[in-house]
């Protein structure tokens, strides 16, 4: 049982809590970068239907949507040290971060592959065919036509996505790194106040996801910026 409750405790927590937020910040950032990248390796297959190739990333999608991010994080920390060491090579011994930044950029990367997939797929073909008949190469398709309106479609996900990354970065303190969350469960074993510890935390994370939301919305508004007008022909 924790000692009675103090709420200015709270805001005695906040300013220790926040000089960890970098480190939260530096899992959320990077997972979503190369997360990105491996979603969009992943889409490739099942946008153009490439056999066995398609089939495997079928299955890397549905395993990290069937499974919870703690098992995942647990899998990478515990398992790619041992599939590794067949090679004669040991990571045990690597921060802890590397393994939690590698799960979030694999779970980041099956949401963003049906995200884009998705989005790719909302485009209408009869304009990559205008395209092509106007001259236009496959480049030029994707980065004129198709890119600008998959955006549009797949912002609202991939921004609700980043969020939800952000939170799952809690969980990141159960194999060591001394994240926000890690270092609010130091403080209670040190004080005894959890309550006043998660508070705290909710404040931070809150302040955070605002921003994001901000953030997000200044940019959807940008790359929605001709919908809705009329077009004037010269």
């Amino acid at each position: 049982m924790g000692k009675v409750f103090d709420p200015s405790l709270i805001f005695e927590f906040i300013p220790i809590l926040v000089k960890y937020l970098g480190v939260t910040l530096e899992i959320l950032v990077a997972s979503i970068i190369f997360g990105t990248i491996i979603g969009i390796a992943a889409a490739i297959p099942k946008l153009f239907h490439i056999p066995i190739l398609k089939q495997i990333v079928t299955l890397y999608i549905s395993f990290i949507r069937g499974t919870p991010i703690i098992i995942q994080l647990f899998l990478v920390f515990y398992g790619l040290p041992a599939v590794i060491s067949i090679i004669n090579i040991d990571i045990t011994r690597m921060d802890a971060l590397f393994f939690v930044i590698i799960t979030y950029s694999l779970s980041n990367g099956a949401i963003f592959a049906e995200i884009f997939r998705g989005a790719i797929s909302a485009v209408e073909f009869g304009q990559t065919e205008a395209a092509y008949s106007i001259g236009m190469t496959p480049f030029q398709n994707f980065t004129r036509i198709i890119f600008p309106q998959a955006i549009r479609v797949a912002f609202p996900n991939i921004a609700n996505t980043v969020i939800g990354s952000l939170k799952d970065t809690s969980l990141a303190f159960t194999i060591g790194v001394m994240d926000m969350m890690g270092r609010g469960e130091t403080l209670i074993a040190a004080t005894a106040h959890a309550l006043e510890v998660y508070i705290a935390l909710s404040v931070v994370y809150y302040v955070v996801v605002l921003i994001l939301e901000k953030g997000f919305k200044i940019f959807e508004k940008y790359t929605n910026r001709y919908q809705g007008t009329d077009a004037t022909v010269a």
